[in-house]
């Protein structure tokens, strides 16, 4: 069977895409993985095809523009959306028909409704891809809603108004785009729904040890456990005796995430590890260096991890999940969107310390966050007994069953 796999967004997006690609052609099927190029390396060495797309996200986000545009609040988010991506919409949803117009499957995240479009073009099924648990459930809200609970009714509410603003954003640049590059007439609803009521496969990489899978959820959801992706990735000398010249040291990385100020964090995250008397290994950070501090640029996370005393990153659902399966304590530092959900949860699940926003970052607090995390017996023991129970999972098998594949 030929396969496409939408993979849009920062390499925690992409990676557990990859992954599931992988574990699909060990079954057989013929995978072609549509993400920016800038992740080329990772696809092709999983042994995958890749369909390049020239629209790619992180570089948005990580522009200047982009910066501002994340940080202006609702309403500026709104119209910075039709400003800055609408105008890369057509070229990304052009590029996306021609590399699943021979597809007999495709599997695509929920936002945009690529798969349904797809589909109604094609005539091939789909299936949606959900990072977070994002189906209706009276159990907690929507992930992007950052409160604990609502109470039963609010907490199902909080996913139709999540689902009906992002319709309301997207739908008329959606519909302009079905007639223009699909030859399709318009949606007369949100894709969300649309999606529901057709009962299409949902697979949710994110494993039940974290979040327990709602009583009701329908059938036609699957909660498979993470998509971790193994690598034969091999760390550089400088970094392998780092590593060996002392105690584990601490991870700090905020993954695509920027702040304001990078050099100005750098300079606090830096005072905070060495005030919670701890080594660090700094990913991605303007800092020069020093015999207690490393700077790394691309590592895995699934081999540095398990190195770690500890991990402190920003909470994307993609570091969440390697950090916990790693069965090291974590410190979360979120800046918006679902991250402060997957902060409150490993805090609720007692493998880290509550999270601190990073707006909120101060060499103070995050030494604090840091010293509670290595020097509370619970904690440490908590996040070992998750990660141990995470890693037998196999979040891969379960969602290629989940296929029927």
């Amino acid at each position: 069977m030929r396969i496409a796999v939408l993979a849009f967004g920062s390499r925690g997006d992409t990676q557990p895409c990859v992954a599931l690609g992988a574990g699909l052609a060990a079954r057989g099927h013929r995978v072609t993985v549509v993400a920016a190029a800038r992740y080329g390396g990772l696809v092709e060495e999983a042994g995958l095809g890749l369909a390049p797309v020239s629209v790619d996200p992180l570089r948005i986000v990580e522009s200047e523009e982009g910066q501002a545009w994340l940080r202006s609040g609702p309403a500026g988010f709104a119209r910075g959306f039709r400003r800055i991506v609408e105008p890369l919409a057509e070229r990304l949803v052009t590029e996306v028909d021609a590399a699943c117009a021979g597809a007999d499957l495709v599997l695509s995240p929920a936002l945009g409704g690529f798969g349904h479009h797809l589909s109604e073009r094609y005539g091939m099924p789909y299936a949606l891809l959900h990072f977070q648990p994002s189906e209706p459930t009276g159990a907690f809200p929507n992930p992007l809603v950052p409160l604990r609970t609502l109470g039963r009714a609010g907490n199902r509410a909080s996913y139709a108004l999540v689902e009906g603003l992002s319709w309301l954003l997207l739908g008329r640049m959606v519909n302009r785009l079905r007639s223009r590059v699909f030859t399709l007439g318009p949606m007369r609803g949100s894709p969300f729904r649309r999606a529901r009521a057709d009962r299409v496969p949902v697979l949710c990489g994110v494993s039940p040890s974290v979040v327990a899978r709602p009583a009701d959820w329908p059938d036609h959801v699957h909660l498979t456990g993470f998509w971790p992706l193994e690598r034969t990735w091999a760390p550089g000398p400088d970094l392998e005796a780092f590593l060996d010249a002392g105690p584990p040291p601490v991870y700090v990385g905020f993954g695509s995430m920027v702040p304001a100020d990078p050099g100005a964090t750098a300079g606090t995250v830096v005072a905070a590890l060495r005030r919670a008397g701890v080594r660090g290994v700094l990913q991605g950070m303007p800092y020069g260096g020093a015999e207690d501090m490393f700077v790394v640029g691309d590592a895995d996370h699934g081999w540095l991890f398990p190195r770690m005393a500890a991990v402190v990153h920003h909470g994307g659902a993609g570091t969440t999940g390697s950090g916990l399966r790693a069965g090291v304590p974590g410190v979360v530092c979120p800046f918006f969107s679902d991250q402060p959900f997957w902060g409150a949860r490993v805090a609720l699940l007692g493998a880290g310390p509550a999270p601190l926003p990073v707006r909120k970052v101060t060499a103070e607090a995050l030494a604090g966050r840091v010293a509670r995390a290595l020097r509370d017996g619970r904690i440490r023991a908590a996040a070992a007994r998750l990660g141990e129970r995470m890693r037998a999972e196999d979040g891969v098998a379960r969602a290629c069953e989940a296929l029927g594949l």
